[in-house]
């Protein structure tokens, strides 16, 4: 009767760390138990895991990743540029795994991306470089687009580098190009509303923790104002958006869980180089393309990796 108890006072426990809630990230949490699976660790088997989640609440950041470092953790995931920072300042000792969209050098989380001396390693996107080919997938959905929107949070570390992006790739498409911002729900509602005034024909929405939690509504309010938008992950297209392109999250999370069952088994993270995902993905939703009377050109339907009809 003793022995499994033992057993489990001895098995490992890892952090994880996550500026959503957990309703709205199910794919990304079973990535990175693949990754760890594939390393030889099961929650609930051989592996505990202790959850700290935001809930959208990124006040509540700096508290939790505190609370993650006091324990005698073996590892911890840190879900997000906030989340990867924030766990990075608080401790220089446990391991840290972190999947960001910003160059992990230049926001200071490692001195190197094949070698760091630090105590951190994981995944990074680069997702300013994927914000053009959107636009140009875009333009490619609705030819007859001339004026067009970028959906941007001003807080998110990325923000500069994509606007300069989708700037840069407006003006080589000949389009003229609205930066917009939100970071709340009234902001939304504010930018959807100033779109439609400024003739806006289609938008691009940029990759964003704070629009993931509200990815529903985004794709609500892109169809009630008759705007053909895309997206930077295939979770907006089955919420109801039009169309998405980027790294296949799951993966990507898959990836950092392989990373974190690495560290489970004695390497450090100052061994394992920073990784990129190499699976991109194409969605294109025909239901919400319909709704919006837009006729999706054969040359993106054969090029898609998933059609939601």
């Amino acid at each position: 009767m003793a022995w499994p108890a033992a057993a489990v006072a001895q098995q490992p426990t890892i952090g994880y760390l996550d500026p959503r809630s957990p309703g709205t990230t199910p794919s990304f949490v079973s990535g990175w138990r693949v990754g760890l699976r594939e390393a030889g660790y099961v929650e609930g088997q051989n592996l505990a895991v202790e959850y700290r989640w935001t809930e959208g609440q990124p006040d509540n950041m700096k508290a939790m990743a505190a609370d993650l470092a006091r324990r005698p953790l073996a590892a911890i995931i840190a879900a997000g540029n906030l989340a990867a920072a924030t766990v990075k300042a608080a401790t220089s000792t446990i391991p840290i795994v972190f999947i960001v969209s910003v160059d992990p050098v230049a926001f200071g989380l490692v001195d190197g991306l094949s070698r760091s001396a630090g105590n951190a390693t994981g995944v990074t996107t680069f997702s300013s470089e994927l914000v053009a080919k959107r636009l140009e997938l875009l333009r490619e959905m609705v030819p007859g687009a001339a004026v067009a929107a970028a959906l941007t949070n001003p807080t998110n570390p990325n923000t500069k580098s994509d606007t300069r992006h989708v700037e840069a790739a407006a003006r080589a498409l000949a389009m003229k190009i609205h930066v917009l911002s939100a970071s709340d729900d009234r902001d939304l509602d504010v930018a959807f509303a100033t779109a439609k005034d400024r003739l806006v024909a289609a938008m691009s929405v940029h990759s964003d923790q704070f629009f993931d939690t509200r990815r529903h509504r985004i794709a609500a309010l892109a169809e009630r104002y008759g705007i053909p938008t895309i997206f930077n992950n295939r979770e907006f297209v089955v919420a109801g958006g039009l169309m998405s392109y980027g790294e296949n999250r799951s993966d990507t999370y898959r990836l950092a869980g392989g990373y974190a069952g690495r560290v489970l088994r004695g390497e450090k993270p100052s061994d394992l180089p920073v990784l990129q995902p190499t699976n991109f993905e194409l969605a294109i939703n025909l239901k919400t393309a319909k709704a919006l009377g837009v006729t999706v050109p054969q040359s993106i339907l054969i090029r898609a990796d998933e059609v939601i009809e």
